[in-house]
């Protein structure tokens, strides 16, 4: 996957009006098969509130790349240290359209099991995935808006994982479903 990522023409967002942010796509194996980390934010965050999301947010001035960003947010969020996290690459950036964030994905193996930490003032719940559930079909949901973009959804266990979160999580999907249709 490492060299699948760093091959790719990434699309990068150029526009300064966004407000720039990064997040990490964290990957683990679990009984045998990979498994995505998500968070739910809480009701008391700034923006965001209740979304299920990666680890992730705004850039600061301390920051001196996206990566930066990611994993220190990551940290702050769910305990997870830099250190611990093996960056397979980056993907390309997404816009959250409703809040002006341009955020700039990256995807991570991490071990496990982990001693996370959620932080309980950002994070209400963590939620463990398995990778294959995303590649069915039926989890997932394209839908027409009437301003002409596409929504992509994707229903786990009750729960709705919707706007940019689905996009960056639809884009990783198609990239190793193409990675998969190239080894065979």
């Amino acid at each position: 996957m490492r060299l699948i990522l760093a091959r790719r023409q990434k699309h990068r967002i150029a526009d300064q009006t966004h407000i720039r942010a990064a997040v990490l796509l964290p990957l683990y194996v679990k009984d045998g098969q990979y498994h995505i980390l998500f968070i739910r934010r809480t009701d008391r965050v700034k923006v965001h509130k209740g979304q299920i999301s990666f680890p992730g947010g705004a850039f600061e001035k301390k920051d001196t790349t996206f990566l930066a960003t990611a994993l220190r947010e990551s940290e702050e969020e769910i305990g997870l240290l830099p250190q611990d996290v093996a960056v397979l690459g980056e993907l390309d950036d997404e816009v959250a359209v409703v809040t002006n964030y341009a955020i700039t994905p990256f995807v991570g193996r991490i071990p496990y099991p982990y001693p996370f930490k959620p932080d309980p003032i950002e994070v209400a719940e963590l939620i463990e995935a398995p990778f294959s559930f995303f590649l069915d079909t039926d989890s997932f949901h394209e839908e027409v808006l009437s301003d002409g973009r596409t929504s992509y959804t994707y229903k786990y266990k009750g729960r709705i994982i919707w706007g940019a979160t689905a996009r960056i999580l639809k884009k990783f999907v198609d990239i190793w479903r193409q990675a998969q249709k190239d080894t065979l």
